[in-house]
C-alpha cells in the first residue's frame, strides 16, 4: 500500500527542513529536498546533474524541466509515502506534479505551509 503524501512549504529557516526530517525518521517516508537531489545528481555526474550544475555555475537558476525531472525520478523510487520540502515553487511546477503524482499512480495527502514572521526567519537564519 502506497504510503502518506506531503509537502512542506515555507521560506528559508521556517522549519519545513527540520520537520521533513521528524516526519522521514518517525514515520518512515522519504524526504525529498530539491536542493539535496541537485546535489546528489551533480555529484554523481549524471546528465540532469551536468546540466544542473552548467547553471549554476553561469549563476543562473537551474530550470524548471531539470528540477521536475529530478523530482519524478526521487519519486519513482518511493513506495512507503514522500514528503516534499519546499517543492512545488511555482503554479507551473505545481501542475506539472500533478501530472506526475497521477503517471505514478501516488497521491497527495496535504500540503502544509509554514508561516513564520519575518522576524523570527531573520533571528534563525
Amino acid at each position: 500500500m502506497e504510503g502518506l503524501g506531503l509537502i512542506l512549504l515555507g521560506p528559508p529557516g521556517s522549519g519545513k527542513g527540520t520537520q521533513a526530517e521528524l516526519f522521514e525518521n518517525r514515520l518512515g517516508l522519504k524526504k525529498i529536498s530539491t536542493g539535496d537531489i541537485l546535489r546528489d545528481a551533480i555529484r554523481k555526474g549524471t546528465e540532469l546533474g551536468k546540466l544542473a550544475k552548467e547553471h549554476i555555475n553561469r549563476g543562473e537558476l537551474v530550470p524548471d524541466d531539470v528540477v521536475v525531472a529530478l523530482v519524478e525520478e526521487a519519486l519513482t523510487k518511493t513506495s512507503d509515502g514522500y514528503i516534499l520540502d519546499g517543492f512545488p515553487r511555482t503554479i507551473e511546477q505545481a501542475k506539472r506534479l500533478d501530472r506526475i503524482l497521477e503517471k505514478l499512480g501516488k497521491k497527495l495527502d496535504a500540503a502544509v505551509l509554514f508561516a513564520v514572521p519575518d522576524e523570527e526567519i531573520i533571528k534563525r537564519l
